[in-house]
């Protein structure tokens, strides 16, 4: 296995990287599928050693192809193999038909699926559907999936999980929960986002030998965001080097959303935040963080010093939908100064809707639905065009939060793999607004802050359910963590 690209493509992509190597260099498109399945059961040998049983599952396409040369490295070795063919193999074409009848000249034999129980396996191998799938997964098929999924014993899936779309991430009717995926030839975009999470378990790479070249000629659809590693601080820095962040919200009940965001835009390495809020709660705000300067504003004309000083603006956390809070948004939209619009920030901005190319939008699905005047199921269907169609219609840089995170500008789309189910709870959006924040302030394009802060924002969240387990993480339990990602420790 090679470490994970950062590219990342479409199937209609990998198909033409596919047919390059077949055309212009030369690689025969069964010594791919031979590749493919040989990378597959490597992985499985290495990663459970101990296998003396595998059960094996085959469709009707290549991907079958894929699960048929499996079968008969496995039978070379020795182990016991079982393979359920969901069609007659003899129906079969191309090179898949080719895998079939190798096996079978290997003395391997196969089990027509007809919802039997799996038992007395070590190992399952999913070849049932590979990246064309383009309908709701059904009938027989559907209960292989049901059966796979119900074993007890690891999963392998051959280059995605049976049933996921790989271009969007999302479930088609249902799918295999693979404890590993092995993918080859390049990272399909769908393997990162979406429902993806939940089943592709660990995701193994190979190129199938695949010259270099052919990688310059097609230009991948996304990028995997990776970690930077910061640079050392100026000996003769200042707080006024570090840049001065100012976040706009707190409404009455809502004074723990900024407060969240102003402790994370410090830790971040902020030089200054203020808060501007509700007058009823600043003077405590900052009780138990002092370093927080909290300002009670009543209108516009309070906000306007205030900004004159900030470096960056965010807008949006516990800000509410009240007079108040679009008085306070409306202002904010006619300033010349980088922005983050978080929350109820966003939810105002649907209401009215304008670009700016010097913002940084972060809604999380509800509120990109609400962005886009369409609902969460769609958001989610299709995460990727969310956010491309997000982007080209707010402008700047978008970035839609969940289970592999969407960063958008005009120009490409990049995913972040950070982060954990533990996330799921108040306040770490509010979070995540200030992390971003932060790097603006030290002087990061709102693209690279956007990037790295859901980078970091997630990897923080890792390091603290590491520690203590992902239920009941908490958004302040974050702040250290984010401390020790920003000092590259």
């Amino acid at each position: 296995m090679e470490p994970l690209p950062q590219q990342l493509y479409t199937v209609a992509q990998v198909k033409e990287l596919e047919r390059c190597a077949i055309e212009d260099c030369g690689i025969s498109s069964f010594e791919l599928m031979r590749l493919a399945g040989a990378e597959v059961f490597q992985c499985l040998r290495l990663q459970w050693p101990n296998v003396k049983s595998i059960a094996i599952f085959c469709g009707a396409g290549n991907n079958a192809g894929d699960g048929y040369v499996v079968a008969s490295l496995a039978l070379q070795a020795n182990l016991t193999v079982t393979v359920y063919s969901l069609i007659n193999p003899d129906n079969l074409v191309g090179d898949a038909l080719t895998a079939f009848q190798h096996y079978q000249n290997k003395g391997g034999s196969n089990i027509p699926f007809a919802d039997q129980t799996i038992d007395g396996v070590d190992i399952i191998v999913d070849a049932l559907f590979g990246t064309g799938l383009n309908r709701s997964v059904g009938g027989l098929y559907e209960r292989a999936i049901h059966n796979i999924n119900s074993s007890f014993v690891p999963v392998v899936s051959i280059d995605i999980p049976s049933g996921l779309n790989a271009d969007t991430g999302a479930v088609m009717g249902c799918a295999v929960k693979a404890d590993t995926t092995v993918t080859f030839i390049a990272l399909k975009q769908g393997l990162f986002t979406g429902q993806a999470a939940e089943y592709c378990g660990e995701i193994a790479y190979s190129s199938l030998k695949l010259p270099n070249h052919l990688f310059n000629d097609v230009l991948p659809s996304s990028l995997r965001v990776l970690k930077k590693i910061w640079q050392t601080r100026n000996r003769c820095g200042h707080k006024g080097t570090y840049g001065h962040v100012l976040i706009i919200g707190g409404d009455v009940g809502y004074s723990g959303a900024v407060k969240l965001a102003g402790e994370a835009a410090l830790r971040i390495g902020a030089g200054l935040v203020s808060i501007a809020t509700n007058r009823a709660h600043a003077a405590y705000l900052n009780i138990n963080r002092p370093e927080l300067m909290c300002h009670g504003v009543a209108d516009a004309q309070d906000l306007s010093l205030l900004i004159n000083k900030a470096s960056v603006v965010v807008i949006g956390p516990g800000l509410g939908q009240s007079a108040w809070a679009q008085e306070l948004l409306d202002f904010v939209l006619t300033i010349h100064k980088p922005l983050i619009i978080d929350a109820d920030g966003l939810n105002l901005l649907a209401l009215s809707p304008k670009r700016n190319s010097n913002w940084i939008l972060t809604p999380h699905p509800g509120e990109a639905a609400r962005l886009l005047n369409c609902s969460t199921v769609d958001i989610q269907q299709d995460r990727f065009s969310a956010v491309l169609a997000l982007q080209s219609q707010y402008q700047g840089i978008v970035v839609l939060k969940g289970a592999g995170t969407l960063i958008a500008s005009n120009e490409a789309c990049w995913v972040s793999s950070t982060g954990n189910p533990g996330m799921g709870t108040g306040g770490m959006g509010d979070v995540l607004a200030g992390v971003i924040a932060g790097l603006v302030a030290q002087g990061e394009s709102l693209l690279e802050a956007a990037q790295q802060g859901v980078y970091g924002h997630g990897y923080a969240a890792d390091l603290a359910a590491a520690a203590k387990g992902e239920r009941g993480l908490l958004a302040r339990d974050l702040m250290p963590y984010l401390r020790q990602w920003v000092n590259n420790w």
